[in-house]
């Protein structure tokens, strides 16, 4: 594990990441990190110097993918519960999307609206070769973790992230401490994604290429 600090490793990193990606195959690589670590930010920069580079790229947001309301609010659950394993059905995104990641060139993929609270279906196609990369919290689970070649996190302070949030989210700190928080560290503790990520990028590195 490469904990990333100063331009000189950040360069090293994603020149390494760059030679694995070889022809013929698809490298999947996951950004992982808790809600406002950066990740977007992040997934942009580093499809640019993909693109830089002449390789394919396709980018899921695994927001992009959860349930609807009714499946993850009010369920009789904890709340934490809620956010942790109902937001997204796990089981079968691990069979129509993590699985067929290396293989499949079209996939059928539930699209989330959150105006209307409602999923449609929809085909992504995807490249023959090159990068195949997916951003979004709790990447690492144990239902997903094994797609992956590689996979970076990024770390950053609770207090940090929750001030990036805006003035409106944050007035709604009850609603952290009960569903958002607890699911957080719970990921934390059972997988503690520091540890088996491939590099570790901290909140006061500038993840800039």
């Amino acid at each position: 594990m490469l904990i990333g600090n100063g331009e000189d490793n950040r360069m090293d990193a994603i020149t390494r990441l760059i030679a694995k990606i070889t022809p013929g195959r698809r490298f999947v690589l996951g950004i992982d990190g808790l809600s406002r670590s950066g990740k977007t930010t992040f997934v942009s920069e580093l499809s640019q110097k993909i693109h830089e580079k002449d390789l394919p790229c396709h980018i899921f947001h695994l927001d992009d993918h959860i349930v609807e309301r009714n499946r993850r609010y009010e369920t009789g659950n904890e709340e934490w519960y809620e956010y942790y394993q109902l937001q997204w059905n796990v089981d079968w995104l691990s069979e129509n999307l993590f699985d067929k990641l290396q293989g499949d060139e079209g996939l059928k993929l539930p699209f989330y609206d959150e105006y209307t609270d409602k999923v449609a279906i929809e085909e992504v196609n995807l490249p023959k070769e090159g990068l195949i990369l997916i951003e979004g919290v709790f990447l690492q689970r144990q239902e997903w973790r094994k797609f992956f070649d590689y996979v970076i996190y990024l770390d950053c302070p609770r207090e940090v992230r929750f001030k990036r949030e805006s003035s409106g989210t944050q007035m709604k700190k009850e609603k952290f401490r009960i569903r958002y928080w607890p699911a957080r560290d719970h990921y934390l503790d059972l997988v503690n994604p520091q540890n088996i990520a491939d590099i570790v990028i901290g909140h006061n590195i500038n993840c800039r290429f």
